[in-house]
């Protein structure tokens, strides 16, 4: 167990270049099970969540190479399924929510998978209708033990394509369906399809290997399935679009002048233009973001003069794992803005702890928060924190360097499941900041 101990109220100048991407890591290390030929894969971010997918790779038979720092390279040509059914797998599968992903990739290239109920964020019902019932289409039976909390996916012959209409344009069901549909024989078509930067980067990848995906960018993907995928490609990973948006947000509550190198602008969709709504000023140079230090900062209204609403929605919409971040950015501008978290009904709760920093922020219930900010004339307050999650726990480690006086974070494994060296790199920033290794 580990604390940070952070002295805050300073402003901070740096550059810094953002890891790769989380969620796109935990899908395309799960394609390297799609074939028997070696897979590289770069710009992997060294956090908790991929360390555990990799652990989980190891242990199902996949051998991983370390070429360098953030950079390797995966065959599966032995797979022992027989690990699937230990309680290892179900420690580490329990963990992380991306160990979903490998039911996809193995049951169509094996036949069957077994697959706990994933662990991750608690920050309320996550649904797995999407996996469950896209895989179910394609051919494959399910089972499960309410004692084990385990499911157990069979494909007796192989998988067919079809037509699925997703109930929801979930991520990492889209992901998992995808996979398994390369494989599949025959043509499916996903309608409803998440279209992410990150999904269209699988796609890309599992093209290069063979496969036969049209419609990417879209949310009508079709696939025609192959007998087989190679592999002697090279993949690199985006940088990562929620910690681009944990800096710029850093970046203006501690008046902070900061550039963000090479962000891949064309990849951010709507998430600068947010910002740029809190009244927060940033500029394109190249493919770096420059943030220039704001001793203020104003948030914009509606053309009828209504208060800002800040919600979440699938892409090209706002990937609601910024909506903590906005959260706590808007507590010092100068404005009011209304916070709506309409996917998972726990997220905002995190607010009680700014609440208790000195924030004004009135949760009207638990998908909406309305924020009115202070424009730094009354300052947050140092405060005994925990980290609930990864999004809020890096949220109230921003709030805590803006804040007056000395704050600790525990539970910061949560934080380190998503972030990369974060307290070094804050350090070069001219962070006060400390990890506390505790016994």
């Amino acid at each position: 167990m580990a604390t940070f101990k952070i002295k805050g109220g300073f402003s901070l100048k740096g550059e810094v270049k953002p890891q790769g991407a989380k969620n796109e890591a935990l899908q395309v290390l799960c394609a390297a099970l799609l074939t028997s030929e070696k897979l590289r894969i770069k710009n992997i971010p060294e956090i908790g969540d991929v360390r555990c997918l990799i652990q989980i790779l190891k242990h199902l038979g996949v051998r991983i190479k370390k070429n360098d720092i953030g950079d390797y390279t995966f065959q599966a040509n032995e797979i022992q399924l027989e690990y699937l059914r230990t309680k290892k797998f179900r420690e580490y599968g329990k963990s992380i929510r991306g160990s979903i992903m490998i039911s996809g990739p193995l049951l169509a290239r094996f036949g069957e998978s077994w697959m706990p109920i994933p662990g991750g964020d608690r920050i309320g019902r996550r649904r797995l209708d999407a996996h469950l019932k896209g895989l179910k289409s394609l051919g494959c039976s399910i089972n499960y033990s309410k004692e084990d909390q385990f499911f157990h996916l069979c494909s007796k012959k192989y998988l067919t394509g079809q037509y699925i209409l997703l109930e929801e344009a979930s991520i990492t069901g889209t992901a998992n369906v995808i996979m398994a549909a390369s494989l599949a024989k025959g043509k499916t078509t996903i309608y409803n399809a998440a279209c992410e930067p990150y999904i269209q980067q699988l796609c890309k990848l599992l093209n290069k290997m063979g496969a036969k995906i049209k419609g990417i960018a879209s949310n009508l993907i079709h696939i025609t399935g192959v007998k087989e995928l190679g592999g002697c490609t090279t993949h690199t990973l985006l940088p990562d679009m929620v910690e681009i948006g944990s800096w710029i947000g850093l970046s203006a509550i501690t008046r902070s002048e900061i550039r963000i190198k090479n962000v891949s602008w064309e990849n951010l969709g709507i998430i600068p233009n947010t910002f740029q709504k809190m009244g927060i000023k940033l500029e394109k140079e190249d493919d770096d973001i420059y943030i220039p230090s704001q001793k203020s900062y104003r948030i914009k209204k509606f053309l009828n003069n209504a208060i800002l609403t800040i919600s979440d929605a699938p892409w090209p919409g706002l990937t609601p794992d910024l909506l903590s971040i906005l959260t706590v950015v808007a507590t010092q501008a100068k404005g009011s803005v209304l916070i709506h978290q309409k996917m998972f009904e726990s997220r905002l709760f995190f607010v009680d702890k700014l609440i208790e920093m000195g924030a004004q922020i009135i949760l009207c219930d638990p998908h909406r928060a309305t924020v009115i900010g202070l424009n730094h004339q009354s300052y947050l307050r140092g405060s005994l924190l925990n980290s609930p999650d990864i999004r809020a726990g890096i949220s109230l480690l921003i709030a805590a360097l803006s804040a007056r006086g000395t704050s600790i974070i525990k539970n910061i494994e949560q934080i380190d499941r998503g972030y990369e060296n974060l307290d070094q790199r804050l350090r070069i920033l001219g962070a006060n900041i400390l990890r506390v290794e505790e016994s």
